[in-house]
């Protein structure tokens, strides 16, 4: 009589749980651990909102840099755009998503994880 292997069944909290903290520095967020990406989202982690004006004035680029950052940021879920007009003038609003604070949570993890190893030799 053959053994079958018992399969273990997920909940579905478990399967919504985040992803485990990396484990060496090659495991980094590589959206976040860019520069300028980082800046993004750090900015937007003490802010609501941020719009393209002002994001551009923090990170001291040109538009194209942070529009091309922001996009990244964007298709990876960590942040979200709002388009809208002022009068005539077009209006870029960017706000952190709660899965773009799970993932700043995890890289600073991370990072105090390496931080600590590395102070410790």
């Amino acid at each position: 009589m053959a053994k079958t292997a018992a399969v273990k069944k997920t909940t579905p909290a478990e399967r919504r749980a985040p992803a485990a903290a990396p484990k060496t520095a090659v495991d980094l967020d590589r959206v976040i651990h860019e520069k300028t990406r980082l800046a993004i989202v750090s900015a937007l982690a003490v802010s609501p909102s941020i719009t393209f004006n002002e994001m551009k004035a923090i990170l001291k680029a040109t538009d194209g840099n942070v529009s091309v950052h922001a996009r990244k940021l964007e298709d990876a879920g960590y942040i979200t755009t709002k388009k809208s007009f002022e009068g005539r003038m077009p209006k870029t609003e960017y706000a952190l998503t709660a899965a773009g604070r799970r993932a700043l949570e995890r890289y600073l993890d991370h990072m105090e994880a390496i931080i600590k190893a590395t102070r410790k030799r």
